[in-house]
């Protein structure tokens, strides 16, 4: 017991950060191969759990700190109009996002920009847990494969704090301001897209 409430813990930790922190599934290689007599439907169970409970924290603070103190109105309620839209069409997001789930793409800008429209969580809840637990089974049992054929010394930590890793980081990053900024009204209605400008504020020195 002591061991999986350490994944979960582990886990956890790792999907509650929000940019920088190495990908869950490296961990799941990690284990699956260097503890090959674990079951890795156990482990990928864990490990989905604290995936969606530390995801959901995390779109929870995005909620409260990003838009409840760090959005202006005016983009809070350009944000409104995606959630409309979104919650229109409910299905297709939520398979959506189950596919997404299957991938080793990083999701915690998914449920940054999720938290930003709050929605209600099990939307992105439920497809994510089932998503995440099916690719960390599999990365386990992968991994629990790749120790039977390879030499117990191989290293399957590799450097994931690279060139390529801080890059894209960044991009992700700026693909949450660029969400704020595109006029959501105009995209939705019209097909076009048109970043918002800000407005300036009056100085009353006229």
């Amino acid at each position: 017991m002591t061991a999986v409430a350490e994944l979960f813990l582990a886990v956890f930790l790792l999907n509650v950060i929000p940019a920088f922190a190495p990908p869950t599934w490296m961990a799941m290689s990690w284990i699956g191969f260097h503890q090959p007599e674990r079951n890795p439907l156990l482990l990928a169970i864990v490990a989905a759990s604290a995936a969606t409970t530390g995801r959901l924290l995390l779109a929870r603070s995005s909620t409260w700190l990003v838009r409840g103190h760090l959005m202006r109105e005016a983009d809070r309620q350009n944000i409104d109009v995606v959630k409309v839209w979104l919650e229109k069409r409910k299905a297709v997001t939520a398979a959506a996002l189950l596919l997404y789930a299957f991938s080793p793409f990083p999701s915690n800008y998914l449920f940054i920009a999720y938290g930003l429209t709050r929605m209600r969580l099990w939307l992105i809840a439920v497809p994510f847990f089932f998503g995440r637990l099916a690719s960390y089974a599999a990365w386990a049992h992968f991994a629990q494969l790749a120790h039977a054929y390879l030499d117990t010394e191989t290293r399957l930590e590799g450097k994931y704090l690279g060139g390529y890793f801080i890059v894209t980081q960044l991009i992700f990053l700026g693909l949450i301001f660029l969400l704020t900024r595109i006029d959501w009204d105009l995209a939705i209605s019209e097909h076009r897209l048109r970043l918002r400008r800000p407005r300036m504020p009056r100085d009353g020195s006229d």
